[in-house]
Order: C-alpha cells, then sequence, then structure tokens
C-alpha cells in the first residue's frame, strides 16, 4: 500500500524578508520584497563591489522563486568604512608646476605650497574605484541572500496558508449553493415546461407548421431552459478546487483557470432562470451567491503562486 501523498504548503506572492550577516570585509545586507506578477519578474541592486555577483544572486532567486515581481536590494558596508580615497597626481603636479610658472613671470620667491587649498580644487580628490567582489565575498553574499530567501519563504507560506483556509471556505459555501441550485431545479421543471408548451402553441397556431421546425425549437427551449449541465460542471470544478486547495504547491495559476470556468457556469445560470416564477427568482439569488463566492476566491487566488 502506498503511502498518502504528503500535502504540500501553499504559497502566497506577497512577502518581505531581511538578512545581515558581518563578514571579515564589511557587513552585508539583504533585502527582498514580493507582490503578486503573472510571472517571475526581477528587480536586483547591488553595490558597485558586488556587481560581479549579479549573476549568482540572480540564479539564486529564480532556484527559490517561482511567480511574483521580486525587489532584491543588497547594501554592502565595508570593514574600514569605506573611506577609501586617490590623489589625481598628473592634477596635482600641473597645479604646483603652474604656481611656478607664475612665481616666475612675476619675478617672484617661490611660494609655499597651500595644501588644503590645492586639495580643494575640483577633481584633485576621487573616490578609489570600488574593487570588485572577491569569490568569498560572494560566497558571503549568496549565503545572506539564502537567509532572507528563507524568511520570505515563512513569510508567503504563512500567507498563503491563510488564503488557503479562506478559499477552503469559501469553496464549501459554493458547493452547498451549487446543492440548493440543483434542488431549486427540480422544482422550476414544470414552469419551464409550461412555458415550453406556451411557446409550441404559437408556433403551432399559424399555417401547418414543419415537423422537423417544431422539434428544432422545442429541442432549443428545453435546451435554453434546462441548467443541469451548468450544475453538473459547476460541482466538479468546485469538486476539482477542492482537490487542487488540498494538494498544494503552485496552484494559483491552475486556480484562476478554474475560477474562470466557474464564473461562466453561474453566468449561464443566470441567464436562463428567466420566467420560472419564484422558483426561478430563487435561483437567480442561489447563483448570485455563487458567483460572489467565485469573485472572492479569484481575488485570493490572484496572491498564490
Amino acid at each position: 500500500m502506498s503511502a498518502p501523498k504528503k500535502r504540500q504548503p501553499v504559497r502566497s506572492m506577497t512577502g518581505y524578508a531581511r538578512s545581515r550577516r558581518v563578514c571579515a570585509a564589511g557587513e552585508i545586507n539583504v533585502t527582498l520584497k514580493s507582490v503578486n506578477h503573472r510571472a517571475l519578474d526581477l528587480h536586483i541592486q547591488l553595490p558597485e563591489e558586488l556587481a560581479a555577483a549579479e549573476p549568482a544572486v540572480r540564479a539564486a532567486l529564480r532556484e527559490r522563486l517561482k511567480r511574483g515581481h521580486i525587489e532584491a536590494r543588497v547594501g554592502f558596508a565595508r570593514a574600514d568604512g569605506g573611506a577609501r580615497a586617490a590623489l589625481n597626481r598628473p592634477l596635482f603636479e600641473a597645479c604646483i608646476q603652474a604656481l611656478k610658472e607664475a612665481a616666475e613671470a612675476l619675478d617672484m620667491a617661490e611660494p609655499a605650497v597651500d595644501l588644503n587649498g590645492l586639495l580643494r580644487v575640483p577633481g584633485m580628490v576621487t573616490p578609489q574605484a570600488a574593487e570588485e567582489a572577491a569569490p568569498a565575498l560572494e560566497g558571503e553574499t549568496l549565503a545572506a541572500l539564502n537567509e532572507a530567501l528563507d524568511g520570505l519563504e515563512a513569510f508567503r507560506v504563512r500567507e498563503g496558508e491563510e488564503i488557503r483556509a479562506e478559499m477552503g471556505e469559501q469553496n464549501r459555501r459554493l458547493e452547498i449553493l451549487a446543492g440548493e441550485i440543483e434542488k431549486s431545479r427540480h422544482k422550476a421543471m414544470p414552469a419551464l415546461q409550461a412555458r415550453l408548451n406556451e411557446r409550441l402553441k404559437e408556433l403551432l397556431r399559424g399555417s401547418a407548421a414543419d415537423p422537423q421546425r417544431l422539434a428544432q425549437e422545442a429541442a432549443m427551449l428545453a435546451e435554453r431552459g434546462d441548467i443541469a449541465e451548468e450544475i453538473a460542471r459547476l460541482k466538479i470544478h468546485a469538486a476539482q478546487a477542492a482537490a487542487l486547495l488540498d494538494e498544494g504547491g503552485e496552484v494559483g495559476k491552475r486556480l484562476d483557470f478554474l475560477l474562470q470556468e466557474m464564473n461562466r457556469e453561474s453566468n449561464t445560470i443566470l441567464s436562463k432562470t428567466g420566467g420560472a416564477g419564484e422558483i426561478g427568482l430563487r435561483i437567480t439569488e442561489l447563483a448570485l451567491e455563487a458567483k460572489s463566492a467565485i469573485e472572492k476566491m479569484r481575488e485570493q487566488a490572484l496572491n498564490l503562486e
């Protein structure tokens, strides 16, 4: 006997997580934000020191996430505070030479060099070019990223399980409503049959009616008035939705498709219930409640991975 299939968690596409990792080179901070999106949409921001790590960061995100608009921001603060600057030696030497030439031209003694003044000359001191990430620093970055991904996973699973519970309640409500519509359909059949008979009498009042046309008209009226197929499909789709919610995993797209089909069935039921008297009004009321439950489920399904 095979073991029962393990229930997989359902994940929301909305989440937030942060991580901080201290290493010999400095401190790495990772922030992850996730919101709904039809596919996986990655937006990555890295400091210049870690620019070379982007392919590895992108691959790690793709491995762990399947859907959602993801904003991944990585910050890096050097252990030395990042206070690095470089002297523009060609400009410095050119300024010294210009001072000497000016003194000679004016027949003045060579002036003392005002270092503070020279260092304030635009372009004299420039930030030192950031170094690309060493392999060890890239590894630390990925470790910090995976810590943040663990937090994001926990957030998305927690919210996803809440959505699963809420959708399950709405789906059970929908199954009850489908059963009530089915009961009302049986009560409405005499009124629908009477409407069909009236239409056939109208056709027979004129000249001799074509038997084939009468048969076609009767079949069309019967099909337009009966909602048995729509009820059956609604119940089948609700059962499929329950199975998907119980199975878990990446169910968002499949649930959205099912709910679109369920919405079509409820719309068709509404279009067929006119002329069935009070029972028809009751079916309309039930179908509208069903549409409300379907819409609530669909709004939630759009949040699922």
